[in-house]
């Protein structure tokens, strides 16, 4: 069966690495810092000028003025800083993020990005998504695998506005993990349950599929 959305932000928790510094989009990848694995160190930042960010709060611990960049209140890790955007922009431009998990409307197989608009729809806009996918060294992408019509998301090109060009990774999505690379979705790993079969019917975009495809595991 399909990913849930905590899911998808746990399986996304897997690849971080001790010592990486971190940014979380709005949506699924703000879910990741709940998930954050056991003998790791990662810091996490928000582009509102957060370096250090805890999971969410619980009741007795909400602090109305400490929000994360889609304005929901988060905690503040052990030695955690907090500074202005021009600061934190700064960082993120200069290359200092080992890692960035972004939601998208669409990827397409050469690892472009579409986040920021649907022409006539209002949506929240870019944010900083455009500095993140130009100043991080990885990006990973949390994304339903088809739209609400059953039609995909991950494209052989995208169809709008692109908020990146060539900087995609890897993208998680409801039904599988897959990395981008050399022109092509390569299927890596499937939702437990869901067949190989159903995810070449809703992957429009080039997909290589070598060998038996394991499933997610979450232990």
């Amino acid at each position: 069966m399909a990913l849930s959305r905590e899911q998808i932000a746990k399986r996304v928790a897997m690849e971080l690495q001790d010592g990486y510094y971190v940014n979380l989009g709005i949506g699924i990848p703000t879910l990741v810092a709940n998930y954050v694995p056991d003998g790791i160190e990662v810091m996490l930042q928000s582009e509102n000028g957060l370096l250090g960010m805890g999971p969410y709060p619980s009741a007795d611990q909400v602090d109305a003025d400490m929000i994360n960049a889609g304005k929901e209140t988060v905690t503040a890790a052990t030695g955690a800083a907090i500074f202005n955007s021009a600061e934190s922009f700064a960082m993120i431009r200069g290359g200092h993020v080992d890692l960035t998990v972004l939601g998208a409307f669409e990827v397409d197989q050469n690892g472009n990005i579409a986040s920021w608009m649907i022409p006539k729809k209002l949506v929240k806009g870019m944010g900083g998504a455009m500095d993140l996918v130009a100043g991080a060294k990885n990006i990973i992408c949390t994304m339903t695998h088809a739209n609400k019509h059953g039609e995909s998301k991950l494209l052989t090109e995208c169809s709008l506005p692109l908020t990146g060009v060539g900087c995609i990774n890897k993208v998680i999505t409801d039904l599988a993990l897959l990395e981008i690379k050399d022109g092509a979705f390569h299927l890596l790993e499937r939702a437990p349950g869901v067949s190989v079969d159903e995810i070449i019917a809703k992957t429009q975009g080039k997909l290589i599929v070598s060998g038996e495809i394991p499933e997610m595991a979450f232990d």
